[in-house]
């Protein structure tokens, strides 16, 4: 399976999944809407500008592929999910349709979706297992349930077409090529974090008490696991949690980032009201990918980070 069609593949996932690609000698084809404004079309790929939520467009970006890592979708941080919930629900669910139709349509030999973490909104148990999906209630947010349902897309199109599947679930990825949004909240919290930071911000505005945690994944580390799910018979049909299994609090990121920018004042922070769906625990079970696939994050969180605020230095 040569042939690789990288949906979304100018994204901040996706172009470091093609880029990865490219070094294993995948012909890679990228099609993207480039609605992002940090988008860019890079060498060594063919490149579609189209708009998934259209069949057409879809048909044209699937022909003559042999597998597709589905990326496209509307996306943003916690700001971008609370003031656009019916463009995120609607959109995706086009996307959907169209790319999971035309994958049939044209014979693909496996569709990897990309879904999120968000799909675990509503879960009381920690850390988080691939198969606690059939036992927990739906996410509340508009963007997590367009990720549950990509996964349903998965399984009715198995049912149905015999199409085969694999679903990856990303944790909180961040490094460089992700730019710090104009409003709070529009991109993730590490860039935004660092935006505060650099810019003298004092004390650090902080979303929530801060005592939310997550599990932050460095973009390399997520490309390499969806490859690694891509390649391997034993991820077909199988979901997969990608993801640093380390738990951290934002206060403690927050505080983190304040050192690593080698601030002389003491930490402080103030904190601001959050947003409705501010989930206050995310934690994934790796044991699968490991166990399944032996596959694990690699990179340090810290040296990670030193890299993010590296290249914003230069950015902002």
């Amino acid at each position: 399976m040569k042939n690789v069609l990288v949906t979304g593949g100018c994204g901040f996932i996706g172009s470091e999944v093609v880029k990865q690609l490219l070094k294993k000698n995948y012909n890679v084809r990228v099609v993207d809407d480039l609605s992002k404004p940090e988008s860019a079309i890079k060498q060594g790929y063919e490149f579609l500008q189209l708009d998934l939520t259209e069949k057409k467009a879809a048909n044209k970006a699937f022909k003559d592929m042999d597998i597709c890592i589905n990326l496209a979708a509307k996306i943003g941080g916690i700001g971008y999910f609370h003031k656009y919930p019916a463009t995120i629900l609607s959109e995706n669910n086009k996307i959907y349709s169209a790319t999971f139709e035309a994958a049939v349509k044209h014979k693909i030999k496996r569709i990897i979706c990309i879904s999120s973490s968000m799909v675990f909104e509503s879960t009381k148990s920690f850390p988080s297992k691939e198969n606690d999906i059939k036992k927990i209630p739906p996410p509340v947010s508009a963007y997590g349930f367009s990720k549950l349902s990509g996964e349903w897309y998965c399984q009715a199109f198995w049912d149905e077409y015999k199409l085969a599947y694999s679903i990856c679930r990303p944790f909180n990825a961040y490094g460089i090529n992700e730019f710090p949004g104009e409003e709070v909240g529009y991109a993730h919290a590490i860039p935004d974090l660092i935006k505060k930071i650099l810019k003298n911000q004092y004390p650090v505005e902080i979303l929530g008490d801060g005592q939310q945690t997550r599990s932050f994944t460095h973009v390399r580390d997520l490309a390499d696991g969806i490859i690694t799910v891509m390649e391997s018979k034993k991820a077909e049909n199988e979901d997969f949690n990608i993801a640093s299994a380390r738990e951290m609090k934002i206060i403690d990121l927050a505080r983190l980032l304040w050192e690593l920018c080698n601030k002389k004042e003491k930490f402080k922070v103030k904190n601001v009201s959050g947003f409705t769906h501010d989930i206050k625990r995310r934690i994934p079970d790796t044991t699968k990918m490991k166990k399944v696939l032996d596959w694990e994050a690699k990179v340090k969180l810290e040296d990670g980070l030193i890299e993010v605020i590296n290249w914003l230095k230069k950015e902002i």
